[in-house]
């Protein structure tokens, strides 16, 4: 964890490029969740108070390099003005004239926001060129975009070879957080993994289980490994393609001392739809017609159970169709219990991905964890044991 914070920068008059995760979801231009705007408060506010002019650096969906005014951040300014307090200036380009003469115009404590870095073909690209036209506005910079540093970008990478770099508020907190669930984590370490699909979390199922105590699995996912183990899934959806891959995963946990914890029992539905029957099966015990598309209770209960008996808890993806009652269910019951330890300091939770973070918002526990991500793509790559380019530009 070896990166410069904002404390230790020289603050009074500077100019501070800080590069933001502002990408977030907007409807007929308008901002739908100011969650990340709300995010980047805490580091604007502490550049604000040491004296800083603070320019900001951003993204907005994927224009591929070419000006597409439906993809401006300039919608983002009254919402993030309304969250900071205090008025937010807007400059056209995030180089050149435009963004020069806007640069010019702070006095100490002003904020400026620069337009969509990805309407230059040089930020994707790292381009030496733009990312020297970016720093040129800037004395010092603050990565406070963890969510984008999984890309070696020009205003991830490039920035931070060019000007004194330092990690701001949300990315310290977020690599503080990631330490302490996979860095340096107290022991014995418990992790869930959920979602429908192998595939996509292959690396990241071969990463864990040379990393974790118990890893629990869950979803879509457990159906594939349910069905390498033998059992009948029915119509459930399941890669039985991958039927080998999953067999080489718990090899590999028996291997590294890792317990992997599959379902003992099933909640099935001829079809997912809100309210449909669901009956509980025991594994394997199920009809041709039916999905499986929960837990069953002994199945959260054992979990429960595993995870009163460890110290650090990493958690992605959900344990069920969480969308649709009744099959949020286990998610829910095992989310609550895992609040409920970190409430009395049993456990540290941490959690990340994007349906993890909506089906922990269902169970209302997103406030309880200690610490859950919404980098998505930034958090998989780095629970997968891979360098995050963006984290190790501040570390050069």
């Amino acid at each position: 964890m070896n990166f410069k914070t904002i404390d230790q920068a020289d603050l009074a008059g500077k100019r501070a490029l800080v590069r933001v995760d502002f990408n977030v979801p907007m409807e007929a231009g308008r901002v739908t969740d100011d969650t990340r705007l709300r995010a980047a408060v805490p580091t604007i506010e502490k550049l604000r108070a040491g004296g800083a002019k603070v320019i900001l650096l951003a993204h907005f969906d994927r224009p591929k390099g070419k000006v597409v005014p439906s993809m401006s951040l300039k919608p983002i300014v009254e919402p993030l003005s309304q969250v900071l307090g205090v008025p937010v200036a807007f400059a056209e380009d995030c180089v050149g004239p435009a963004a020069r003469t806007a640069v010019n115009a702070l006095a100490p404590g002003d904020v400026l926001l620069l337009e969509n870095v990805r309407f230059h073909p040089g930020e994707e690209a790292n381009d030496r060129a733009f990312a020297d036209a970016l720093a040129a506005n800037g004395d010092l910079y603050v990565n406070d975009a963890f969510s984008a540093s999984h890309r070696a970008h020009a205003s991830t990478v490039g920035l931070a070879r060019r000007l004194p770099a330092y990690a701001g508020e949300q990315m310290r907190r977020e690599l503080e957080a990631l330490d302490a669930a996979l860095g340096h984590p107290e022991r014995p370490v418990m992790g869930i993994v959920g979602g429908s699909k192998v595939s996509t979390k292959l690396d990241l199922l071969k990463h864990l289980v040379t990393k974790l105590d118990k890893l629990a699995i869950g979803g879509g996912m457990a159906n594939t490994f349910l069905y390498a183990q033998g059992h009948d899934v029915g119509a459930s959806y399941c890669e039985k393609d991958l039927a080998e891959t999953a067999r080489d995963v718990i090899r590999l946990a028996g291997q590294n001392n890792c317990k992997l914890f599959l379902p003992l029992d099933i909640v099935v539905a001829e079809k997912i739809a809100p309210g449909a029957p669901a009956r509980i099966r025991d594994v394997g015990s199920i009809d041709d017609d039916e999905r499986i598309l929960d837990a069953g209770p002994e199945t959260v209960e054992r979990l429960c159970r595993a995870m009163a008996n460890s110290k650090t808890l990493v958690w992605n993806g959900p344990l069920g169709v969480f969308e649709m009652k009744p099959f949020d269910k286990g998610t829910v019951e095992a989310a609550q219990y895992a609040a409920k330890l970190v409430k009395a300091g049993k456990l540290v939770a941490v959690a990340g991905g994007g349906d993890t973070v909506a089906a922990l918002n269902a169970a209302g526990v997103v406030e309880d964890f200690t610490f859950v991500s919404t980098a998505g793509g930034a958090f998989l790559e780095w629970m997968e044991g891979k360098t995050l380019p963006g984290v190790a530009a501040l570390s050069q």
